[in-house]
């Protein structure tokens, strides 16, 4: 399969190709359509540069950049460590949770990292939202509220990402709100 990069962006011209890519995964979205219901749409299919830089990497994805050169995972790596703030982080997380089965897409409207789905969208809603965070990084009382609020108000689970790079792992820590 082949991609074309534009700016920050993947697309994937190919029907059969978009339609495999988010028929087997939910990787990306069908231009145009918010909420799309299966494969059938007529539309390219676009992905987000970490999804990009994960399927380059798995060997499910060849990307070309607008002058038709062959883009290796090196080079979208850089060119993501480029447009993503602590892109090192966010990346073993997405390739984590992606490695478990969890559809991961940008949280962005959620005001975090990463919406995670179980089954994928259309399917169920995102049960939760993750925010990645270093080992030793502070976070107040303030900070985890403020996560929590914005969660339980979109009925969804928040959760901290520890990525331990050493051992290639990530801790998780979920968050439940209930009335006393």
């Amino acid at each position: 399969m082949e991609g074309l990069l534009i700016e920050n962006r993947i697309i994937i011209w190919n029907q059969d190709h978009s339609h495999m890519l988010f028929g087997n995964g939910y990787f990306g979205k069908p231009l145009g359509i918010s909420k799309p219901k299966g494969v059938q749409f007529d539309s390219p299919l676009i992905l987000d540069l970490m999804e990009g830089c994960y399927l380059s990497q798995i060997g499910a994805l060849t990307i070309i950049n607008k002058f038709l050169k062959r883009l290796s995972y090196k080079d979208i790596r850089a060119i993501c460590k480029k447009e993503y703030a602590n892109f090192e982080r966010k990346y073993v997380v997405f390739k984590h949770l992606r490695e478990r089965g969890y559809i991961v897409s940008p949280g962005l409207k959620f005001g975090c990292d990463f919406a995670v789905y179980e089954k994928g969208p259309g399917i169920d809603h995102a049960p939760y939202l993750v925010q990645v965070f270093e080992q030793n990084e502070n976070l107040t009382a303030t900070g985890i509220v403020l996560f929590g609020r914005l969660a339980t108000t979109v009925k969804k689970q928040f959760i901290l990402a520890l990525p331990r790079f050493k051992e290639d792992k990530v801790d998780f820590i979920g968050f439940e709100w209930w009335r006393a």
